[in-house]
């Protein structure tokens, strides 16, 4: 098996769909330092074990990936994989070097670029669509701001060990040559990052790379990492049971606040859809805080019976995020407290929604909301199921109730993604 530690659920998914694809069994566990019991392991081909460790402080996401890295190897893993944000958001620096410190390593290779999502590196430096990471969106990010573009230096701020570069002037120089550069770079660095200037790129980069026993950073590059593993070992995989259909309608709950969510959000109102905003300001008061969620939850089951489906999305308005952020701070609340407040009262939401009307399929954006619907559900563990986009996949939860779930991280999918999600869950 091929071990995966993930520091958040859709990342988790993100890079679970990656194999697959490639007819791989990807399981996703969430991790809990000793409850480490997964009795569907054995018919996994490739295990994702999520910690949720991006909103934690540095120490504790380290004992997290540190404990997750050495049960992956108890299980029999002997290649593994530090899943970060593809921005680099998180505690990157501490959660590779915990890796590294289970497993008595000293060196990882790292390839944070995804083409297919918008993500490439040049020179070291990290765009988002064409603009630098320091000037997208995940600039304003409310609890890791993104104020510079160098990987090495964003590394470099979270780790005692030494980082260098590969640019793509070698990796266009074939796997062979790319091979022998890694080598060359083994003693003089621990972490090597490496340039995405394209798709072609992540080719090259896998074929010289496929043999390191430890590899860091986004998804991007394990799709064709799935496609060289396949040669070698196919994949054990049975057909899952999908969950009875309903007559009732979905519910798509989202509280990222990236544009990209806000986009998708605002075709489904275009389109007629019912779009309700959870107003953040009155969940800092617990009086008001209960009037709210049990006032929507009551308007989505009724919605929901009736065949609609409902979006309900946190307030993703600029003024109206600092306003809750500003109010949450007079109560001695952090960035970091507010957020999961947001999102802990989706998930409830999420639940009530599901226990009243039976549903047990629905769309879900934004990695903190992903994680934690999955934790009010009680959901342990998932199986991937299919891609609807790059890096979007529908998951099915392990269970006497089964749930097919959408977890879509806030940054990924078109403007139409909630629609092509819905179609998805409505046929498979």
């Amino acid at each position: 098996m091929i071990g995966i530690v993930a520091d958040d659920i859709t990342g988790a998914g993100d890079i679970g769909i990656m194999f697959a694809k490639a007819d791989y069994a990807a399981h996703i566990y969430s991790f809990t330092i000793g409850a480490e019991e997964f009795p569907q392991v054995k018919d996994a081909d490739i295990v994702i074990l999520d910690t949720n460790s991006r909103l934690d402080p540095p120490k504790a996401a380290y004992d997290k990936v540190f404990a997750a890295t050495g049960w992956l190897q108890q299980q029999g893993c002997t290649r593994f994989v530090n899943k970060t944000c593809s921005v680099f958001r998180g505690n990157i620096g501490a959660e590779f070097d915990a890796m590294l410190d289970a497993l008595g390593e000293s060196f990882a290779v790292v390839v944070l670029g995804f083409p297919k999502n918008g993500r490439t590196t040049v020179d070291g430096i990290h765009y988002v669509h064409g603009k630098k990471l320091e000037d997208s969106e995940f600039r304003d990010d409310p609890v890791h701001p993104m104020t510079r573009s160098d990987l090495a230096g964003i590394l470099r701020q979270q780790t005692r060990r030494t980082v260098a570069e590969l640019h793509h002037s070698v990796v266009e120089q074939g796997a062979e040559a790319l091979r022998q550069a890694v080598s060359a770079s083994r003693e003089k660095c621990n972490y090597l990052i490496i340039d995405v200037a394209d798709q072609q790129a992540l080719r090259v980069i896998a074929e010289a790379v496929q043999e390191e026993r430890v590899l860091c950073g986004s998804s991007a590059l394990s799709e064709e990492l799935a496609l060289l593993h396949r040669e070698s070992t196919p994949p054990k995989a049975k057909p899952p049971v999908m969950p009875e259909r309903s007559d009732a309608g979905l519910l798509i709950a989202a509280g990222s606040l990236m544009p990209q969510t806000a986009e998708q959000i605002a075709e489904m109102q275009a389109s007629g859809v019912p779009v309700l905003e959870l107003d953040t300001l009155k969940l800092l008061e617990p009086a008001s805080r209960e009037s709210l969620l049990t006032s929507l939850t009551e308007e989505i089951v009724r919605r929901n019976l009736s065949g609609e489906h409902v979006v309900l999305h946190s307030s993703h308005d600029a003024g109206q995020v600092q306003q809750t952020k500003a109010a949450g701070l007079e109560m001695g609340w952090s960035n970091t407290d507010v957020s999961r407040l947001v999102s802990g009262s989706l998930a409830e939401i999420t639940a009530r929604v599901l226990a009243a009307t039976g549903q047990r399929r629905a769309i879900i954006a934004g990695g903190d909301t992903s994680a934690a619907v999955c934790e009010r559900l009680g959901v342990q563990g998932m199986r991937i199921i299919r891609e609807i986009e790059p890096g979007l996949p529908s998951c099915l939860t392990f269970g006497d109730q089964p749930l097919l779930l959408v977890l879509k991280s806030g940054s990924f999918g078109k403007p139409d993604f909630f629609q092509q999600a819905i179609h998805h869950l409505l046929t498979l």
